[in-house]
């Protein structure tokens, strides 16, 4: 395979360079092209037709948001915003792009290695994911689960890479009751506290970033620190998460594994959901929550952005059922509804 052909599009002339130097250290990733804002960048791309596209959001003229909304429809090109700490992201990504990086302050930037590296591996997960728009939506309506069927159950969901789009589509289409839902997305610091609040202001239930020694109750959904693991815990006839510091597992903090793992201890009264997402977090995970009686799905690759850790979780039998995204509501709800 040849280079992945990267155009970087910012206002400031210093970040467009220093991107472009920093990107081709990599041999496997050619900058064909820099542009100062998206008119620039459109003739940019029919000219240069990369495979990748880096996106400033706050431009002169015109911001990333609308030129994404002007360009997908016409050419899905696969795009990484790197942005400052701002909710705009998720309105990037619900319209088409791939993920997102944050962007470095001040001249810290200049020997951010880890910035770099983690840039360098989304732009190539990004020229080999797949483009889909999120859509809000709520499902049909069901009759009202048991509240028996709620009380002392979980339900467990893990994602990464296209993940957060995802999340939404499946959140938003579930209604109370349902048991308290656990979340580890991987997403960078002070964005997983954004993230939660946008869940909590669109869906049907209440949404927060978990603090360490949060209940976890029915109709409750918890988002893991973008910085921090998280775990459950029976305490009595409560559930409990404990959020803690670590070393990443996997590659990441938090850790999807981390979470499946003592989700385990629940047996038959939990549901584990693994989706969209590069790499194998999870997986495992989920294998151990399949083992102890939990019910385990799985997102499909038509329907998954990167179909990576479903796709290793149902490899090594983790996943009792595989379903597209849209079908995950309905299996959830099918599933609680059998539990006793």
């Amino acid at each position: 395979m040849g280079k992945i052909r990267v155009l970087i599009v910012d206002d400031s002339l210093v970040f467009r360079e220093t991107l472009a130097r920093g990107l081709s250290v990599d041999p496997m990733i050619e900058v064909v092209a820099t542009a100062v804002d998206p008119f620039d960048a459109r003739d940019k791309i029919l000219e240069y037709r990369p495979d990748v596209m880096t996106l400033d959001i706050e431009m002169p003229r015109m911001n990333g948001i609308e030129f994404l909304r002007k360009l997908m429809p016409q050419y899905p090109l696969p795009t990484i915003v790197i942005s400052a700490v701002n909710e705009h992201v998720f309105e990037a990504i619900n319209l088409g792009a791939i993920d997102f990086v944050r962007k470095p302050d001040g001249q810290a930037f200049f020997a951010n290695k880890e910035f770099f590296s983690e840039l360098i591996f989304k732009v190539k997960v990004a020229a080999n994911a797949k483009i889909q728009q999120g859509v809000i939506k709520r499902n049909v309506q069901h009759e009202q689960v048991p509240s028996q069927n709620i009380c002392n159950k979980i339900i467990a969901i893990g994602a990464s890479t296209g993940g957060t789009v995802a999340l939404t589509d499946v959140l938003t289409a579930l209604e109370p009751p349902m048991p308290g839902i656990v979340i580890v997305q991987h997403i960078p610091p002070m964005f997983s506290d954004m993230f939660a609040k946008r869940l909590d202001s669109v869906t049907a239930f209440e949404v927060k970033e978990a603090v360490n020694g949060d209940s976890l109750v029915p109709g409750k959904v918890l988002i893991a620190p973008g910085d921090q693991h998280m775990r459950v815990k029976k305490i009595g006839t409560q559930i409990r998460v404990e959020c803690f510091d670590g070393e990443k597992v996997n590659g990441h903090c938090p850790s999807v594994d981390v979470l499946f793992d003592s989700v385990a201890s629940f047996g038959v009264n939990a549901i584990g959901v693994i989706m969209t997402g590069m790499g194998y977090d999870g997986a495992k995970g989920l294998l151990n929550m399949r083992k102890a009686g939990a019910k385990t799905i799985g997102q499909d690759e038509k329907s998954s952005v990167v179909f990576g850790m479903p796709k290793v979780a149902y490899n090594i039998g983790a996943v009792e059922c595989q379903v597209a995204l849209e079908q995950i509501p309905d299996k959830i709800f099918s599933l609680i509804s059998k539990l006793k």
